[in-house]
């Protein structure tokens, strides 16, 4: 009896291993208990998110001593994206200012998507896709911490104030009030925390989230735009430089590997190759182009989520092994 239990636990773990490096594959950092499928508890869930985003704008209210340390490392960003020519912010906020109502939507976007798209996208995959909402959110809280240590080891000051080089602050020439630099906001707020742009954590995160979990189409595509117009509004408004952009994707890799080390699985189910590779039979193309099959494929069985330490969700939700 034993000796089939075991290997019946061996042969459920295979779909969800298989593909994984052999490092990630036997060793998770996390024991069984902590990783499990199923959706957490909402009150802990809230009061974690609650504390994170505390800690966030306590770290963006710190504002640094030496602004000039802040203002002198923009200047070093800038001519080292110079001399690799990718300095096209000036060029993007000077096309970009021409255009009074493109400006002020800009304006808006960066001061306020970023603190309503993120939250809805997390409350969506906590109610309509539990089984992948620890992994991905501990992605994203792993990125955003990381975030917050750059921002304190790394003030930088954002494009916007170098004007001696030519850079126009949207905000101030547009008058656009509730954004970092308006009013008593600037007061509270880090001027200095440009390095990396949490901005492209963030949408990228929304993004890979809705590409990889919605099964409408057109919130796929949504998923594709939103970090891309995330990256032309951070760099159109002088808020960050291309240098951030790319700190900020970097970061959430490094998020999404050290979650992958954590849990010892993907944050999102594996793309399924099409039907065209040549392989014959319809089966990975319907996976393909639906992600509801996705999920279904991804779906552990009883016997793997016991080992894995998690009920079985569905229909039978009271299956236990003895």
């Amino acid at each position: 009896m034993t000796a089939t239990t075991t290997g019946s636990a061996d042969t459920a773990q295979t779909p969800d291993t298989e593909d994984r490096p052999v490092g990630l594959r036997r060793f998770p950092l996390l024991p069984a208990r902590m990783r499990p499928r199923n959706r957490p508890r909402l009150l802990l869930e809230l009061a974690f998110t609650v504390a994170l985003y505390l800690a966030y704008s306590r770290t963006r209210r710190y504002v640094p001593r030496e602004k000039s340390e802040a203002l002198h490392r923009a200047r070093e960003v800038l001519h080292f994206e110079r001399l690799l020519h990718v300095d096209f912010e000036l060029s993007l906020n000077h096309a970009v200012d021409k255009i009074n109502w493109l400006t002020v939507g800009m304006n808006y976007y960066y001061a306020t998507l970023h603190f309503a798209i993120t939250p809805a996208v997390l409350i969506w995959l906590y109610a309509r896709r539990p089984q992948y909402y620890r992994a991905a959110r501990t992605a994203l809280y792993t990125a955003t911490c990381l975030a917050l240590v750059g921002f304190t080891l790394f003030a930088l000051a954002p494009p916007r104030f170098l004007r001696s080089e030519g850079f126009i602050d949207t905000i101030v020439s547009h008058h656009t009030h509730g954004s970092w630099d308006s009013g008593h906001v600037s007061t509270v707020s880090n001027q200095y925390a440009a390095m990396p742009s949490v901005h492209i954590v963030w949408s990228a995160w929304c993004g890979l989230t809705l590409f990889f979990l919605a099964r409408w189409t057109w919130l796929r595509v949504l998923g594709v735009c939103y970090p891309l117009a995330t990256f032309v509004v951070i760099i159109s408004t002088a808020n960050h430089f291309f240098a951030d952009a790319v700190a900020g994707a970097a970061t959430l890799a490094i998020g999404f590997l050290l979650q992958r080390l954590l849990f010892g699985r993907r944050a999102y189910p594996k793309l399924r190759r099409s039907a065209g590779d040549g392989k014959g039979g319809g089966g990975e193309g319907d996976q393909a182009s639906d992600p509801s099959a996705r999920d279904a494929s991804d779906e552990p069985s009883a016997t793997a989520a016991a080992v894995e330490g998690a009920p079985r969700w569905g229909k039978r939700n009271s299956v236990r092994l003895t």
